[in-house]
């Protein structure tokens, strides 16, 4: 089955091989992806309508440099979340617990688990975890205006099916994007 499958042992061998750079040059790619994430998650507020669709692309930075090695892409999370504090402050609460959340989840369960499944569940779980926080504790309203802020198990299946489609996407797009721009970072 697709999803029992295990993923190849290119990313465990580029995350060894990661290991060998220097300090100097993870902090430099830390930095880049950090600002990355930040543009795009911020895209929202710069250009209202088009921007809406750029920002998801935030968690693809984080994810990918969270795969290589996890604790410089906790950093890159936390440098992401304080650049957000300066370019974009409206994008505080969403970035956490969603784009950012996501891209940790994922990029760690590649250092975790071999099988898809594994890969998508974590992203799901968290992912979930995140929107349901946002929309039932903190009474944010991150799917608009039409849903409501109660606990509904209607909301909360939509939810959770919707975070497991977009954690599937986002496993799949990390493997296509790792394997087109592993040779940038192992050296």
């Amino acid at each position: 089955m697709y999803f029992l499958k295990p993923i190849s042992d290119e990313v465990r061998l580029a995350q060894l091989t990661f290991k060998k750079n220097n300090k100097t040059m993870k902090l430099i790619l830390c930095s880049i992806f950090a600002c990355i994430a930040a543009i795009l998650q911020s895209a929202g507020g710069f250009f209202p309508g088009i921007g809406y669709f750029i920002s998801p692309l935030a968690t693809g930075p984080i994810l990918l440099f969270s795969l290589l090695s996890l604790p410089y892409g906790v950093m890159s999370y936390f440098l992401t979340f304080i650049l957000l504090f300066i370019l974009q402050p409206t994008e505080l609460f969403i970035f956490p617990f969603t784009t950012g959340l996501l891209g940790i989840g994922i990029g760690a369960s590649f250092s975790f688990f071999r099988k898809r499944i594994s890969m998508i569940a974590s992203g799901t779980i968290l992912l979930l975890i995140g929107l349901t926080g946002l929309l039932f504790i903190f009474h944010f309203p991150i799917l608009g205006p039409a849903v409501s802020d109660s606990i509904s198990v209607l909301t909360t299946v939509s939810i959770f099916l919707f975070s497991f489609l977009y954690s599937w996407l986002w496993v799949e797009m990390a493997l296509v994007i790792f394997k087109r721009v592993k040779m940038i970072f192992i050296k």
